[in-house]
C-alpha cells in the first residue's frame, strides 16, 4: 500500500514536492500521522525523519523547480507528473495506493497519474485523503518537510547573497504578508523579481505593477 500527496502546489516562491510513502502493513505508521497542517513543525520532522530511516517503509520524493512551473506547463500535469514520479520510486507492479486528488474529478486525476508510473499501479484518488488514510497523511508530512526545508535555504541562500535585509521569505504563499514584504522590496532594491519567484503567478504581477507606479510618483 502507497500514499502520495504534495506540498507547495500555490505557493509563489520556490518549488513545489510531491511524496509518496509505501508500506505493507500500515501499522508501521506513527500513531499521530495526519494531514501536515494538523501536525506541528517540529513533529513534523520527527514524523519525516523516522520515515526515512524505517527500513519498514519506502519513501519516494519528486521536486518541480520554479523553471517548470513558468515554462512547461499547467499546474495540474505539472502535479499529476510529480506524484507519478514519487510514485514511481516506491511502487512495482500490482501495488495498490492512494493519493490526495489534484484535480476536481478524482477519477481522472487517479486515472492521469497511472498512465505515467512505469509500474502497473492500482491507484485511487480522494479528495481529503491526507485527513482521511494514514499513508497519505506519512505522504503529506514527508513533502510538508522537503518544502519547508527548501523554503529554508532559500532564505539562507538569499541572506548570504543580498544582505539580512532578505532573510525573511515567509511561507511563500502569496496570502503571506512576509512573503508579498520580500518580494516588493527585492524588486524596489533590485528592480527584477527573485529568481525563486514564479513569474507565471499574479502576484508576481502585482509586484511588479506596484513597483512601477511607486517609481513613476518619484518623477
Amino acid at each position: 500500500m502507497f500514499g502520495v500527496d504534495e506540498a507547495g502546489k500555490g505557493p509563489v516562491l520556490g518549488s513545489m514536492f510531491a511524496a509518496a510513502v509505501a508500506v505493507e502493513d500500515p501499522a508501521v505508521l506513527p500513531a499521530d500521522v495526519d494531514d501536515s497542517k494538523n501536525v506541528a513543525p517540529a513533529r513534523r520532522e520527527e514524523i519525516a525523519a523516522r520515515l526515512r530511516e524505517s527500513d519498514r517503509v519506502a519513501v519516494g520524493l519528486a521536486e518541480v523547480p520554479v523553471a517548470r512551473i513558468d515554462g512547461e506547463t499547467d499546474m495540474n500535469t505539472l502535479t499529476v507528473e510529480a506524484h507519478a514520479e514519487a510514485v514511481a520510486a516506491v511502487a512495482d507492479d500490482d501495488a495498490a495506493g492512494i493519493a490526495d486528488a489534484g484535480d476536481t474529478s478524482e477519477r481522472r486525476f487517479a486515472r492521469r497519474v497511472e498512465d505515467r508510473v512505469p509500474a502497473a499501479v492500482d491507484l485511487t484518488a480522494e479528495h481529503g485523503a491526507d485527513e482521511s488514510h494514514a499513508v497519505v497523511s506519512a505522504a503529506s508530512i514527508v513533502a510538508k518537510v522537503a518544502r519547508d526545508a527548501h523554503v529554508a535555504d532559500l532564505a539562507e541562500a538569499y541572506a548570504e547573497e543580498y544582505g539580512e535585509a532578505f532573510a525573511e521569505l515567509g511561507s511563500g504563499y502569496p496570502s503571506d504578508p512576509t512573503t508579498r514584504e520580500f518580494l516588493a522590496a527585492f524588486v524596489a532594491e533590485h528592480g527584477r523579481l527573485p529568481d525563486c519567484a514564479r513569474r507565471s503567478w499574479s502576484t508576481c504581477d502585482d509586484v511588479l505593477a506596484a513597483a512601477e507606479q511607486s517609481g513613476l510618483g518619484d518623477f
